[in-house]
């Protein structure tokens, strides 16, 4: 092992090298996932928190698996995936493509709806168009140390804002543990599913291998470092949707109280919290939900830039080259196709039914893709056998094919549901 990796695995303190694990992870924690959550605790209480545990567990094995082939092999994870088959370049660029697009303009409007909550002065689009002219500006340079410890500014704001909720609704202890008992109430099944698969990210999983990249951790010697890392990211990151658990348990399914989906959820429960404890305590909640909103999209602006730019540089047959690197033309053009472009559809505010309906579905499968895909690639000659899978990675990612595989098929459906009216 070489002096500088001896330094970084045993001489730096665990909290100095934490890094990329916290980024892959806050990046997914958005809205979306704590509604999803927030909504199971106020309909069954703490009876469904086994389902977080797993859903974070399930996490950590993807993560770790795509982090191990990166380590394992210098490669990353799309040139993985070009081993695979053409089927792969078919199915990824026209959603990395589509998805950027749709992404682009529902983070922005997240960011917005929250913003407008705390300062009315301005309307949604203003303010979602200023965060993503924020994010452009934050992850231009590529300087990945930049945008680290902005990521880690807004988990701080996200954690302190949502634990401290749970702690003010003062959670049934002795309830709270009786949910770490896996029980399946009457008509839970599609919460379970939802709070099992959307804890902490979808394409941003994939990403992670390339912020291992920008960190300096690009070799075998920190396989050790990469799998702490990513396992106390999900730590944290499983106290926190807990959290959101207890508030959805102990604030909404004690009164019987509903909110909106998505965004807007959040946005309810941060009147529910000013009507109880006061007006600064759901400001303060507001500045967490933007927090929330803030990091998947910075997340996003800077992690699946990534990936295009080696998309497009592997399929040009320059991975190598400047171009195609942090900083460079393609990792700025698609920054720039996330920013722009979607900025125009919020203004018009025209979705068109058709390119829903095609990212529903391109979106629907990325998770089963990317489970089956590392399956492939991590119990064959693709990676050295050190490396390669055993049993309980094995297992682990196999349920997450299965489970990912019934969340797309019910993706599907509703898509082409909502479609027909």
């Amino acid at each position: 092992m070489s002096h500088a990796a001896r330094t970084e695995t045993s001489e730096t303190p665990r909290w100095r090298i934490l890094g990329p694990g916290l980024v892959v992870a806050a990046t997914g924690v958005g809205a979306a996932d704590l509604v999803a959550t927030l909504i199971a605790g106020s309909k069954y209480g703490y009876a469904l928190l086994w389902a977080v545990v797993i859903g974070c567990v399930l996490k950590v094995v993807l993560v770790e698996g795509a982090g191990r082939y990166s380590l394992a092999t210098g490669e990353t994870i799309f040139q993985g995936w070009r081993r695979l088959g053409i089927w792969t370049t078919i199915y990824f660029g026209p959603y990395i493509v589509i998805w950027g697009f749709i992404y682009g303009a529902a983070a922005m409007a997240g960011t917005g709806l929250a913003l407008t909550a705390l300062f009315s002065s301005a309307s949604v689009k203003f303010w979602g168009i200023l965060s993503g002219l924020i994010g452009i500006a934050i992850v231009w340079t590529g300087r990945y140390g930049l945008f680290e410890k902005f990521l880690a500014v807004l988990v701080g704001i996200m954690f302190v804002t949502m634990v401290g909720a749970a702690l003010v609704t003062l959670p049934n202890l002795p309830e709270l543990l009786t949910g770490l008992v896996p029980t399946i109430p009457e008509g839970s099944l599609v919460n379970i599913l939802s709070v099992a698969g959307g804890v902490g990210g979808t394409i941003t999983l994939a990403a992670y291998g390339y912020w291992l990249r920008e960190k300096g951790w690009h070799t075998p010697q920190f396989m050790r470092v990469m799998r702490i890392d990513n396992t106390t990211a999900y730590v944290v990151t499983g106290i926190f949707v807990v959290a959101t658990l207890i508030v959805g348990a102990e604030l909404l399914y004690s009164a019987q109280i509903a909110i909106g989906t998505g965004d807007q959820g959040m946005l309810d429960l941060s009147k529910v919290l000013a009507d109880r404890y006061g007006n600064w305590f759901g400001k303060l909640f507001l500045i967490g939900f933007w927090a929330a909103a803030m990091s998947s999209l910075v997340g996003v602006w800077n992690g699946v830039s990534l990936m295009f730019a080696d998309f497009m540089g592997t399929i040009r047959g320059k991975a190598d080259e400047p171009e195609a690197k942090s900083g460079g033309l393609w990792y700025r053009a698609y920054i720039l196709w996330l920013t722009f472009p979607p900025m125009i559809w919020l203004l018009v505010a025209d979705e068109p039914a058709w390119l829903i309906l095609i990212y529903g579905v391109l979106g629907a499968f990325f998770m089963p893709f990317l489970a089956v895909t590392l399956l492939w690639l991590l119990n064959t000659s693709h990676t050295p056998a050190e490396w390669r899978s055993k049993w309980v990675s094995n297992i682990g990612l196999i349920i997450c094919a299965l489970l990912f595989a019934w969340l797309a098929f019910d993706q599907v459906r509703t898509s082409i549901t909502d479609l027909l009216g």
